[in-house]
């Protein structure tokens, strides 16, 4: 299969520079092992807690394992064998030489737990999560971080050659396999996932009797995304209790199948909306859960527009993480009624974006931006639209329409 260039190379070879150790966390499928095989091949032994008979062995002999399997070394899905970290903790601390470990891991919170409990203070934690609009279009290595890119200006009418299909993007998503290799059939691929991620990821997790139930929230969960999440109507919706709903949120968010994005809560003056918006973390599962299977049954939708959203928030969600930041964004939604997709606090600026699946772009859709852009005044920062338009273009005073190719693809 062909290999995709990650953004994270670069934060990963400076990580290793000054850590004895680092873990690659994310969903199944994002690429994690490929990543690291093809990126320390030449320095590093791999080893796989995937394979049932070496996942006994270092259960039941921890210090013999690591006997045989000595650093430099890449040990896979580490979550199996957890307590393999305190041996190695002692093993550092013998060594400190940075570089020596690598891990892969996915389950954030059960991994995490052990991680910081064994290995605080020796690791750097840095996530990888399905491929980004700039690594899908060859741009990866050099795609800018989030500072840089809200420094660009952008001046009107430039135009950045466009090589994807919206639609088709959306629909095939971001995980490399069904990127990469054409003869995938995403209807297959995404029941098996999903499949796959019930049998063995939900209930690793968690004690899940009735799977089917489970399943009937996660497309609960699809169908919302790019919304407030309402707990109390999921619950109702699906019959279960809603402390059963926060437990299965828990592991959503866990696995990196849904990201919850935040309503910005610094004092503004305003009354503002204080629930979360959910966003599913892969347009093609979210597209397959909601039984959208083809472009015209896509863009005739009614959720099209928040899936367009869901995509350009989680392809910004991933250009913090590939550069190793914490995503600092958020939304903002008054009790007056102005909302704002996208709120991403830099250098004391607020930066406004509104995402519109449209492309066709008047000055209406600029009026939540251009009402709270003057009411920030000095707190302001970069002012746009990202939308379906093919070439940068004003659309009100200080509000500019970005392309979502262009914007994103940097």
């Amino acid at each position: 299969m062909v290999y995709i260039e990650r953004t994270l190379k670069n934060t990963v070879r400076k990580a290793v520079k000054t850590f004895p150790a680092v873990i690659i966390t994310g969903p199944r499928q994002s690429g994690k092992t490929t990543f690291l095989k093809h990126e320390f091949k030449e320095t590093h032994r791999f080893i796989s807690l995937e394979d049932p008979d070496i996942r006994v062995r270092a259960k039941e002999d921890p210090k013999g394992f690591l006997d045989i399997y000595k650093p430099p070394l890449i040990i896979d899905e580490i979550q199996y064998v957890p307590e393999l970290l305190s041996y190695i903790k002692t093993r550092i601390d013998e060594d400190r030489k940075p570089g020596m470990w690598l891990f892969t891991g996915s389950q954030s919170f059960v991994l995490m737990q052990n991680v910081s409990q064994s290995l605080a203070g020796r690791i750097a934690v840095l996530e990888l999560l399905p491929l980004s609009l700039a690594e899908i279009t060859g741009n990866g290595k050099d795609s800018i971080t989030p500072d840089e890119l809200l420094s660009k200006n952008e001046p009107s009418g430039k135009h950045k050659a466009n090589p994807l299909n919206l639609a088709s993007w959306i629909l095939k998503g971001a995980y490399p396999e069904p990127v990469v290799n054409k003869q995938v059939d995403r209807k297959l691929w995404c029941s098996s996932y999903i499949a796959t991620y019930l049998e063995r990821d939900i209930r690793q997790i968690i004690n899940v009797e009735d799977l089917d139930t489970f399943n009937k929230f996660l497309h609960a969960c699809a169908i919302r995304t790019g919304q407030l999440f309402n707990q109390a109507n999921i619950a109702n919706e699906i019959g279960v209790s809603i402390p059963t709903i926060k437990r299965w949120v828990s592991v959503l968010q866990a696995s990196y199948q849904v990201y919850f994005l935040k309503p910005y809560y610094s004092n503004i003056g305003k009354r503002l909306k204080k629930s979360p918006k959910i966003y599913f973390s892969d347009t093609s599962l979210a597209t397959y859960l909601m039984g959208i299977h083809n472009e015209e049954t896509l863009l005739n939708s009614h959720n099209w527009g928040n899936i367009f959203e869901t995509a350009v928030i989680i392809d910004w969600v991933k250009r913090f993480t590939n550069h190793g930041l914490p995503p600092d964004i958020y939304y903002l939604q008054t009790e007056d009624g102005s909302e704002i997709d996208l709120v991403i606090e830099e250098k004391q600026k607020l930066n406004l974006f509104e995402i519109k699946a449209a492309s066709t772009l008047t000055p209406k859709h600029a009026l939540s931006l251009k009402l709270m852009g003057a009411y920030l005044k000095n707190k302001r920062g970069k002012t746009a639209i990202i939308s379906t338009i093919k070439e940068i273009e004003p659309v009100s005073e200080n509000i500019v329409g970005l392309p979502w190719f262009d914007y994103l693809s940097q």
